[in-house]
Order: C-alpha cells, then sequence, then structure tokens
C-alpha cells in the first residue's frame, strides 16, 4: 500500500472521516445505556467504553508510523489529536446552550481527569529531556504512563463514590444518574456488548486505513511527518470524539461528554507506550521534536483551562475559559505549521 497518489490518500481519508461520523450517534447512544444498564456511570463509561473505542484510530495511526520509523508522526498524532479534542469541549459549551458544560457537568471525577492527564504529558516531556534508557528496548517512562493510568481511574471511581468535598449543585447542575428512558425494552447486556464489540472492529478498521493513507500523504508529499500527524490524521482519528461529544450533549449525556474526551485524551497519551513498543530506533522520546514539545505545552495548557472551568462553574455562556481555549488551540496550530 506504499506509494498511494495524494488524491487516493484524500479520498481515503475522506472516507474514513465519513464512516467515523456516521458511527459516532448511534455509538454514543449504545454507550449510555450501558453506562445505566452496569452501574459504570456517565463519567467512567466515557473515559472506559467511548475514550478507549473512539481513541483506537488513533492508537493504530501512531503503531504504523513507529513500525515504519516515523517517530515525529506517530507522536505528533497521538498528541495533536489531545489537543483538539480538548478543543471540542469548548465547542460543546456552545452546542450546549442551557447552561455552562462546565457548571452543569462538575464532578470531582471530572475536575481530577484533566489534572492526571496533565501528569502524564509533563512525564513524556521529562522522559524526552532525561537520559534516553531502555529495558527490552522500552523506556521506562512508557511503564509508567501505564500504571499513572491506571491510578488515574481508580482515584477517579474512589472519589467519585467518596468524594472528600462536594460540588455545590444549582438548578442547571445535571447528576451522573440513570436515565430510564434510555433504555430498550428488551435490550439483553448481551447484545449490547456485541453491538459495542462489532462497533469496535469498524473503528479499528478505519484507524489502520487512516494510518496507511497518512504515511502515504507524508512519503508523496515530502510534508513533515509531524504536521501530518498533527493536523491530517489527528483531525480525523479525533473524528469518533467530536461526534460523540456533540450527540451526548444532545442528549444531555453531559458527563458521558466529558469523560468521552478527556478518557480519550488519556488514552492517546498512553499511544506513545504502544508506540515506544515497537519502534526500533531507540525509545521514542529520545525522537523528540520542538513540534512534540509545543504540542505537549498545548495538551497541557488546554486541559489545565478545563480544571480552571469545572473549579470555577461560571452558570452561564462559554466563559473565559472556553474563549482562551479556542485561541490557544488556534495560535498552537499556527506555530505548529510555522515550524513545519
Amino acid at each position: 500500500m506504499d506509494g498511494w497518489p495524494v488524491w487516493v490518500s484524500a479520498a481515503v481519508l475522506a472516507g474514513s472521516a465519513m464512516v467515523l461520523l456516521v458511527a459516532g450517534g448511534p455509538f454514543t447512544r449504545l454507550v449510555d445505556r450501558l453506562a445505566d444498564r452496569t452501574g459504570l456511570g456517565e463519567t467512567l463509561a466515557g473515559i472506559l467504553l467511548v475514550g478507549a473505542v473512539t481513541a483506537l484510530p488513533g492508537l493504530i495511526t501512531s503503531i504504523l508510523g513507529a513500525a515504519r520509523g516515523d517517530a515525529a508522526f506517530a507522536m505528533n498524532n497521538a498528541l495533536g489529536g489531545i489537543a483538539l479534542q480538548t478543543t471540542f469541549i469548548a465547542l460543546a459549551d456552545l452546542i450546549y446552550r442551557r447552561a455552562n458544560l462546565e457548571h452543569a457537568a462538575a464532578s470531582l471525577p471530572n475536575l481530577l481527569a484533566p489534572i492526571g492527564l496533565s501528569i502524564m504529558l509533563g512525564t513524556v516531556l521529562v522522559a524526552g529531556t532525561g537520559p534516553q534508557v531502555a529495558v527490552a528496548g522500552v523506556h521506562p517512562a512508557s511503564v509508567l504512563l501505564v500504571f499513572l493510568y491506571w491510578y488515574w481511574l481508580r482515584l477517579s471511581r474512589k472519589v467519585g463514590a467518596n468524594p472528600m468535598w462536594r460540588v455545590k449543585p444549582t438548578r442547571n447542575t445535571r447528576r451522573d444518574e440513570p436515565d430510564p428512558a434510555s433504555q430498550r425494552p428488551g435490550e439483553s447486556m448481551a447484545a449490547m456488548w456485541l453491538k459495542f464489540a462489532a462497533m469496535a472492529a469498524v473503528v479499528s478498521g478505519t484507524g489502520y486505513i487512516v494510518g496507511v493513507a497518512g504515511l502515504s500523504v507524508v512519503e508523496e508529499t515530502g510534508l513533515s511527518g509531524g504536521v501530518v500527524g498533527a493536523v491530517v490524521t489527528g483531525f480525523v482519528t479525533s473524528l469518533p470524539e467530536l461526534v460523540t461529544v456533540l450527540y451526548a450533549v444532545r442528549i444531555r449525556a453531559l458527563h458521558l461528554a466529558l469523560g468521552d474526551i478527556i478518557g480519550g485524551n488519556g488514552f492517546d497519551v498512553l499511544f506513545l507506550s504502544a508506540a515506544d513498543l515497537v519502534y526500533r530506533e531507540g525509545p521514542i522520546y529520545g525522537a523528540m521534536t520542538p513540534e512534540v514539545v509545543l504540542l505537549i505545552g498545548l495538551g497541557v495548557v488546554l486541559n489545565l483551562l478545563v480544571a480552571a472551568g469545572l473549579i470555577r462553574r461560571q452558570e452561564h455562556g462559554i466563559g473565559f475559559e472556553g474563549v482562551a481555549m479556542f485561541a490557544a488551540y488556534i495560535v498552537g496550530v499556527v506555530f505548529l505549521m510555522g515550524m513545519g
């Protein structure tokens, strides 16, 4: 599949985008029902179920890039997706007219998530600037990232079940509680999990195609792998998160919307652990470029803006934090294109 003409790669990327867009709505409704039936709640279902599946195209794309030796493509695909997906929260805030999204979906697990993600991004930055050591070809930071993600999920469940301080409820606050109206009579758990697995398989297959097409664009156009990964494939592989968050807001599953974005971002950081496993030219963090550093910094800024919005809890309007997120993302992309 090497050496596709640019127009073929563009058509493949557009077709993949359509598949991901069409699958987003039914998938969101399914996970909303699973969140209620399993007792996970919207936030954890968003992180574990939606976040994991919607992250699959980006995961496969990053692995393909690393396996082909293009570390910049692999890393920027992951980190560019994080920056874009976090900005989707501000976009969803514009769509949800009833109240400020961070106000309505305020909870301790949602507040903890962007802080945990910023810690993971900081770990990547330290790994890239520190000594490049490897055990069995894998940098210790790759294992640490998996541990940090696991600990973050464990802590999220703990603070959700037994909070040490509480969010003040208002008339615009939406609690993460089961919604009987969302269930379908006669739908068994087995059928729901089968549908979930089928949709995950479609998304995974699309991710492989996006990865091949993106690498072909790099080869045929001579564009920087970092720019293509961050802007082109990063955008296409982020489309499931965009559709899911907008659809979740539409059906008022607000905690599911935030959990999807933040959970997907956590998986995106883990792309680097997976890419490090298949990158054979040393630890992948040692190939960190200024573009990667820029995207890490942008990801930290955007996620801390989300945390600030959740703490401030402006009741109506997009708020300063939402405007700042749009501005930071646009500036970051302009800088990135200038570096490419």
